[in-house]
């Protein structure tokens, strides 16, 4: 039988296709897109983020409107994370032990399930602020485990190369749905009620489900791990008490979420009391702030690799509560729009750059450890800065409460960097 050669590919000189090449470039500041599942994943996370923020949008009016208690708002938001302070450690645990993407898919169905019970009551019209306060701390038993999966699930679609865009592409994407959802949710919340916003969140999650099961991933063996979850645990602990800057980033994430962010809670009041405005214009506040987050989250993705990581974080936590001052002052409403865009510039600017760098600095056997570590810092302890900003806004009043909290985030992120210099210096 004659033999048939496979054909031969023409020797073509390599100028001639250039152009084309050049075409199909994905640029620096999205790199992380070049993977399929993580596009699978960042369009779900981004229907879904809207749908979130329209949520936390009417919930904050909704308990806001029911109460006309800025401490209700304050318990209310503290519901949601006392369940994180308690258990996210062990939810890391469970999220190095598993599969992360059927750990996502429980979670967000868990979420969807929430969302639409708490629709339901505002429908019926028989909702009370303690519904909101059970079903808020079930979301928060939902998030101990949701978040550490979510933000270690990052690594397994895009691999380490391009885990910092990636990380400031979910950045970007979250705050493109807190621009998205406020602007759709202020409308929905005057035209058609609460109970809608609730309904669409519901029904946005779907697309996060659908991103997750069409998603082709490898199959890792798992090692079998012999020891406890108690002794798991302890590991980690250890892990970050024996490196300096690991533990100081965890301690900022602390501060900030605890006395920084916790404005957000009394925001409804804020706009009532001090701007004097309605609920569409709380809406355009939170879409404002978005805004000014997407502009950081842009600049990370396209310049993350140059800039020094550490140097940044360490300003942009430190100017943070300046503007918060600033803000709580503030009584003409194109002003307070200007300070709330900055408010979002630097928010993202410690929000993205505390993750990136947990993350690029971390052994991977311990990712889920670590960053459940970092949700029990960011959010487990919100409880007691929303507690105490809700309090005493009712106390001594709102404009006051924030000045307090702010001086407090100020001073101790500064003794933190002043302790630690070695975070100014991480790339």
């Amino acid at each position: 039988m004659a033999r048939i050669d496979p054909p031969r590919t023409p020797n073509i000189p390599p100028h001639i296709f250039p152009l084309r090449t050049r075409q199909f470039r994905i640029p620096r500041s999205l790199s992380a897109l070049r993977h399929r599942n993580y596009r699978l994943f960042i369009f779900g996370q981004l229907i879904a983020t809207a749908g979130t923020w329209m949520q936390i949008i009417a919930q904050g009016w909704l308990v806001y409107e029911i109460s006309g208690s800025e401490l209700a708002l304050g318990v209310v938001s503290s519901a949601s994370a006392i369940p994180v302070l308690l258990i996210s450690p062990w939810g890391g645990v469970i999220v190095d032990r598993v599969s992360k993407r059927h750990l996502l898919l429980i979670t967000q169905s868990s979420s969807m399930l929430l969302a639409f019970t708490l629709s339901a009551l505002v429908f019926t019209d028989v909702v009370r602020v303690w519904h909101i306060v059970l079903l808020a701390v079930a979301m928060g038993v939902v998030s101990s485990f949701d978040g550490p999966a979510r933000q270690a699930f990052v690594v397994e679609m895009v691999g380490h190369e391009d885990l910092p865009n990636a990380i400031a592409l979910n950045s970007m994407t979250f705050n493109s749905g807190r621009i998205i959802g406020p602007a759709i949710g202020g409308v929905l919340l005057v035209t058609l009620g609460a109970a809608w916003c609730f309904f669409l969140n519901g029904l946005s999650i779907m697309a996060v489900l659908i991103s997750l099961l069409n998603m082709n991933l490898p199959v890792s063996k798992r090692k079998r791990e012999s020891r406890s979850a108690r002794q798991q645990l302890a590991s980690g602990l250890a892990y970050v008490q024996h490196e300096p800057e690991l533990r100081a980033l965890l301690l900022m994430a602390l501060v900030f979420s605890t006395f920084g962010t916790s404005y957000a809670t009394i925001l409804p009041a804020f706009v009532d009391k001090v701007l004097a405005q309605s609920a569409s214009a709380y809406g355009t506040i939170n879409a404002i702030t978005g805004i000014g987050a997407v502009t950081a989250a842009f600049f990370i993705a396209q310049f993350g690799e140059r800039i020094p990581r550490g140097r940044v974080l360490a300003g942009a936590i430190l100017i943070f509560p300046v503007i918060l001052v600033a803000f709580a002052y503030t009584k003409p409403y194109a002003l307070s729009l200007t300070l709330a865009y900055g408010l979002g510039v630097t928010f993202m600017l410690v929000f993205t750059l505390l993750n990136t760098l947990l993350q690029t600095n971390l052994r991977d056997e311990l990712r889920g450890r670590v960053l459940s570590l970092y949700t029990l810092t960011f959010f487990g302890f919100a409880p007691f800065g929303n507690l105490l900003v809700g309090s005493l806004s009712e106390a001594i009043g709102i404009s006051p409460t924030l000045v307090i909290s702010a001086s407090i985030s100020l001073l101790l992120a500064a003794l933190i960097l002043i302790t630690t210099p070695g975070v100014r210096r991480l790339i």
